[in-house]
């Protein structure tokens, strides 16, 4: 459908950062329905985000720009929507309190890990070493018990709470909560989650990549 438009793929990855602010905005908004409207955008993000390439190929019309704007996308959307889980855990616009410091929290964290995965790139890049697909057979940390802890984290991924595709379903599964036992208990738990567990990622995630290869190798 795409296609047949004028829309360029930079037009689409627009649309793709577009669809992740209004999830955030979505998820802002008591109920059910905003967490609903949250899951449902992020959805229309992602297909967005698989067309871009495609109308690039299609039509022939590659860009850094474009690459960089698809980073934009992810950055702001996957921050925005755990500044937004504080909002609402705090219950509204109208009561912003400390449940939106820890979203902020969240978010900030969030950013974090995800600068600390590029920034493997631009360390490369400086130091004249070649990129990441060269490498990344080499991304593993060392025989030993780190490597046995990361493993072991494939089988409980809870680091994908911080995308937002998983993002939004936990939301809209804390908000069914919130909505059978009539308050917030629901978005407030998984907020409270979210902050241990995006500061183990954090951690750990540098940890893993200062013992692997993927800056030296």
């Amino acid at each position: 459908m795409l296609i047949a438009t004028p829309v360029t793929p930079n037009g689409v990855t627009w649309l793709m950062i577009s669809s992740g602010l209004l999830a955030a905005v979505s998820l802002t908004l008591p109920g059910v329905l905003g967490a609903l409207g949250a899951f449902v955008l992020i959805q229309a993000q992602l297909l967005f985000d698989c067309c871009d390439g495609e109308v690039a190929r299609w039509r022939r019309r590659f860009s850094p720009s474009g690459v960089y704007l698809d980073g934009i996308g992810h950055y702001s959307t996957d921050a925005a929507l755990a500044a937004a889980l504080g909002v609402r855990a705090s219950g509204g616009w109208g009561s912003i309190d400390g449940w939106t410091t820890l979203g902020l929290l969240v978010a900030v964290l969030v950013l974090f890990l995800k600068s600390e995965t590029h920034l493997v790139e631009v360390a490369r890049a400086h130091s004249g070493r070649p990129p990441h697909k060269v490498y990344e057979t080499r991304s593993a940390p060392p025989p030993g018990a780190l490597a046995r802890i990361r493993r072991a984290a494939r089988f409980v991924p809870f680091f994908r709470a911080f995308l937002a595709i998983e993002a939004t379903l936990l939301a809209l599964v804390a908000a069914v909560v919130d909505a059978v036992v009539g308050d917030l208990s629901g978005t407030r738990v998984l907020l409270l989650a979210l902050v241990p567990l995006a500061l183990i990622t954090v951690a750990g995630h540098l940890v893993v990549i200062l013992a692997s290869k993927r800056l030296d190798g």
